[in-house]
C-alpha cells in the first residue's frame, strides 16, 4: 500500500509539479490542498504518513496549520516548504514540532529525499513505540483482543472502547486532549462526537472502578488523564 503525503501548497502549478513527481518518482499517494484550512479538514479526515506545508498560505499559514496538527498528532513527520530563509523562520518550524525545512527554489529530487529519510527514521520509531499490552493498576489490557482482565475476570471491549482506553494509557498519568481523542478515533470533534466519547468514557470508568488506584478523570478545558497511583 502506498503512503500517504499531505501537501499543502497555494501555487497550482507547483502543487500540481510536486504532487505528479511525487506519485511517479515515489510511489506516494499525495492529497492536494490549496490552503491551511482545507488541509487541516483533509487531515482530520484521513490517517497521512508525512505531510508537507508551505507556509505563506491563505486562510492559515502553515506554520498555524503545523501547530493545529500537532495538538491531535505528535508523532507524524512535518516538512515546511518556504521562500523564507531567516533563521528566526527556520527556528519557529523546529518549535513548533516541524522535522525538516526546505527553501524555495528547491529541487524535487533533494524534496524526495529528504522525505524517504523521514518516513525511514519514522518507520522505526513507530516500531519502538507501539505497545499493544498494558498493566492498568490490577487490570491487564490487551489492546490486539480488545479485553481488560482483573482477577481472573474478563471484559471485552468494543472497538472504540479500547482505542480510547489505549490512548489514555499511552498518556497515563498526563493529559489525553479531547481534540486528539476525538480526530483520532472519530475523525471529528464537533459536538455530537463529543457526546459520543463521553458515554464511551462512562464505560471505561465501570469497567475500571474494581481498582481504586485506577481513575479517568476530567481535566477541565483540556481532555482527561488516566490516573494509576
Amino acid at each position: 500500500m502506498s503512503q500517504k503525503i499531505l501537501l499543502a501548497e497555494d501555487d497550482p502549478n507547483l502543487g500540481d509539479l510536486l504532487k505528479d513527481y511525487l506519485e511517479l518518482k515515489g510511489k506516494f499517494d499525495v492529497v492536494l490542498c490549496k490552503d491551511g484550512v482545507e488541509a487541516l479538514e483533509a487531515f482530520r479526515k484521513d490517517e497521512f504518513d508525512l505531510c508537507i506545508f508551505d507556509v505563506m498560505m491563505p486562510k492559515k499559514d502553515g506554520f498555524s496549520l503545523g501547530k493545529d496538527i500537532r495538538k491531535v498528532d505528535q508523532t507524524v513527520p512535518i516538512i515546511y516548504a518556504t521562500a523564507k530563509g531567516m533563521m528566526e523562520d527556520k527556528t519557529q518550524a523546529f518549535e513548533l514540532g516541524g522535522d525538516d525545512y526546505i527553501t524555495k527554489p528547491f529541487r524535487v529530487e533533494e524534496l524526495l529525499l529528504r522525505i524517504n529519510a523521514l518516513l525511514k527514521r519514522s518507520s522505526r520509531d513507530k516500531e519502538d513505540e507501539t505497545p499493544d499490552k498494558f498493566e492498568i493498576g490490577g487490570y491487564f489490557f490487551d489492546y490486539t483482543n480488545q479485553v481488560i482482565s482483573y482477577k481472573g475476570q474478563q471484559q471485552k471491549l468494543s472497538t472504540k472502547e479500547a482505542e480510547l482506553l489505549r490512548l489514555l494509557c499511552l498518556k497515563k498519568n498526563d493529559v489525553l486532549t479531547r481534540e486528539e481523542a476525538l480526530v483520532k478515533i472519530w475523525h471529528d470533534d464537533n459536538y455530537f462526537t463529543g457526546r459520543s466519547m463521553d458515554v464511551f468514557l462512562s464505560k471505561l470508568r465501570k469497567y475500571l472502578k474494581e481498582d481504586p488506584n485506577v481513575e479517568i478523570v476530567n481535566v477541565h478545558g483540556k481532555g482527561y488523564k488516566l490516573l494509576v497511583s
